[in-house]
């Protein structure tokens, strides 16, 4: 099973309004987070390039 992705500013889908971008200390879970579905992943290529064969 692959890890899934951290919850990180740069693929959320509020980061272009969030007041709280980056302030955020290690370790922090970010109540808000949501994860941009157009951000594209390897992982996400790779499960395509599975489903294409």
């Amino acid at each position: 099973m692959k890890d899934q992705q951290k919850p990180m500013c740069l693929v959320c889908a509020w980061r272009s309004t969030c007041q709280k971008q980056f302030s955020l200390k290690a370790g922090q879970k970010c109540p808000d987070f949501v994860k941009d579905v157009t951000v594209k992943t390897e992982d996400n290529e790779e499960e395509r390039e599975e489903k294409n064969k």
